[in-house]
C-alpha cells in the first residue's frame, strides 16, 4: 500500500508503538516544546558510543521527513544489528516544527497521482524567522525559537557525528548538501536517485555559495566566506551549521514529490543571458499580478490563527524582486537544467504566496479568496504543461532519504573504527 505522509499526532503514536513493540532498541522522550507548546519527540535506536540525529519536519511544507524516519526507524526494530555494526545511536527528530505542521496539516497523497492543485489547498510553508532551523543573524533582534533552541541543545548533547536534515520540494529534482566532502557520497546519492528513478537536480538554486558538484550535490567552501546571497532564507547561522563546532557532517538530503526530468539536463543553455531575464520577468509578472488582485480586496483583518500565513506570503512577494536580482547577479552561465530549476522557482514563488494568501481570505473576503484559487488553478495547469511533472510514490521519496541516510553513515561510522 502506498505510504502517506503522518500527521504530528501520527508521528507521536507510530513512534510510542514502535518502543512499546522493540523497548530493548528503541525509546521515546520529548527533549522540548514549541511555540505553541507542543512536545518534541526524540525516538533513539541503538546504544552504541558514536551518535547520528536525523532531523524531519524542519518545514511545515515538507511532510516526507516523518514518514522517512518512521521507515528507517522500523528497520531499525527489525535489524538492530545494523545498529551495531555502525556502532551508533541513532536518533530521530520526529518534527522540528509541529506549529507548522498543524497548519499544514490537511493534504495527504491518498491517490496514485494526486493534483499539485489539491497540494497548495493546505499550503503553507513559514516566513523565515519562524523556520526552527534559522538561527538569528549577526545583530538581528531576535531570540531564537524554542523549537532552534531545542535542537541547538540537543546537538550540544550528542555531539553528533553526522546530522541529517530531510527536506522534500513540492516539484523539481532530488540533490544534497553536504557541510563537508565524504568520499563516494556523491556518486551514492546518484546511484540511489537513478535506482529509484528520481532525476537530479543538476545545479540546484538553493545556497548559492555553495560549491557545485554536479549533478545534485552542493558542498560546503571550505572558508565558508560567501557572502550568503540568497535574499529568500538561508543564512549562514543556521542549525546545518552549528554543530561543525563538534565536527559533525551536516547532509541535508531532499526528495522531490513531483519529479521534474528538465532540472537533470546538463547540456549547456544556448543563451544564458536570455534565461535569466526570461525566469525574472516571470517572478516580477506575477507578482504584480498578485498584488493587482489583493488591490481590489476588501483589505479585511486576517484571523488570528492564520496570521503565520499571511505574514509568510507576505515576506515573499516582498523578497521577490531580490531574489531577481540575486539571479541576474549569478555568473551568466549554466546548464540547462539549472535553467529549468530557476524556471521552476519562478513558477513555485507566487503560487506559495496565492495559496497561501487564499487560506486567509477564505471567510473573510470570499471574492478575492476565488480569484487566487483561479490563478493557483491557473498557474498549476501551465506548470504541469511546460514541465510534465511525474509523482514520485511517497515509498520512492521515503526510500531516497533512507538509502542515503544509511550510505553516509557507513562512510563516517566505519566498521570497527
Amino acid at each position: 500500500m502506498e505510504l502517506l505522509y503522518p500527521s504530528v499526532g501520527e508521528l507521536e503514536r507510530q513512534g510510542r508503538a514502535l518502543v512499546a513493540a522493540a523497548p530493548r532498541v528503541l525509546r521515546l522522550r520529548a527533549v522540548g516544546e514549541s511555540r505553541a507548546g507542543r512536545p518534541l519527540w526524540l525516538l533513539s535506536a541503538g546504544h552504541g558510543d558514536r551518535q547520528i540525529l536525523t532531523v524531519a519536519g524542519a518545514h511545515a511544507n515538507e511532510p516526507v521527513g516523518g514518514a522517512s524516519v518512521l521507515r528507517l526507524a522500523r528497520l531499525f526494530a527489525r535489524r538492530p544489528w545494523a545498529l551495531d555494526r555502525l556502532g551508533c545511536t541513532w536518533h530521530f527528530l520526529l518534527c522540528l516544527d509541529p506549529d507548522g505542521a498543524h497548519l499544514a496539516q490537511g493534504w495527504a497523497p491518498e491517490e496514485p497521482e494526486p493534483s499539485l492543485e489539491q497540494c497548495h489547498r493546505h499550503f503553507y510553508r513559514p516566513a523565515f524567522a519562524r523556520q526552527p532551523e534559522s538561527l538569528p543573524a549577526p545583530g538581528e533582534k531576535r531570540e531564537p525559537l524554542p523549537e532552534s533552541a531545542a535542537l541547538v541543545r540537543l546537538l550540544d548533547e550528542l555531539k553528533p557525528v553526522a546530522q541529517f536534515t530531510l527536506h522534500g520540494i513540492e516539484f523539481g529534482g532530488a540533490f544534497a548538501m553536504l557541510t563537508r566532502e565524504v568520499a563516494g557520497a556523491a556518486r551514492a546519492i546518484r546511484e540511489t536517485a537513478a535506482s529509484l528513478r528520481i532525476p537530479l537536480d543538476d545545479h540546484p538554486c538553493d545556497g548559492p555559495d555553495w560549491h557545485p558538484d554536479p549533478p545534485g550535490v552542493l558542498l560546503l567552501p571550505a572558508d565558508r566566506a560567501g557572502s550568503e546571497r540568497d535574499p529568500s532564507g538561508f543564512v549562514a547561522g543556521s542549525t546545518w551549521l552549528y554543530p561543525l563546532r563538534h565536527r559533525t557532517l551536516t547532509a541535508l538530503i531532499e526528495a522531490p514529490a513531483w519529479a521534474v526530468p528538465a532540472v537533470s539536463d546538463a547540456r549547456p543553455a544556448p543563451d544564458p543571458e536570455r534565461e535569466v531575464a526570461r525566469v525574472g520577468e516571470l517572478l516580477l509578472a506575477r507578482t504584480r499580478e498578485l498584488t493587482a488582485v489583493l488591490a481590489e480586496g476588501r483589505n479585511t483583518a486576517v484571523p488570528e490563527d492564520l496570521a503565520p500565513l499571511h505574514d509568510a506570503a507576505t515576506e515573499l512577494l516582498d523578497v521577490a524582486p531580490s531574489i531577481v536580482d540575486t539571479w541576474a547577479a549569478e555568473e551568466i552561465s549554466g546548464s540547462r537544467g539549472h535553467f529549468a530549476t530557476l524556471g521552476i522557482a519562478a513558477r513555485r514563488i507566487p503560487l506559495r504566496i496565492a495559496a497561501m494568501t487564499r487560506r486567509t481570505l477564505a471567510h473573510t473576503d470570499p471574492r478575492t479568496a476565488g480569484a487566487l484559487a483561479d490563478l493557483v488553478r491557473e498557474w498549476c495547469q501551465e506548470l504541469t504543461k511546460t514541465y510534465d511533472p511525474r509523482w514520485v510514490p511517497v515509498s520512492a521519496q521515503t526510500g531516497l532519504h533512507v538509502r542515503t541516510m544509511i550510505d553516509i553513515a557507513r562512510r563516517v561510522c566505519p566498521e570497527g573504527g
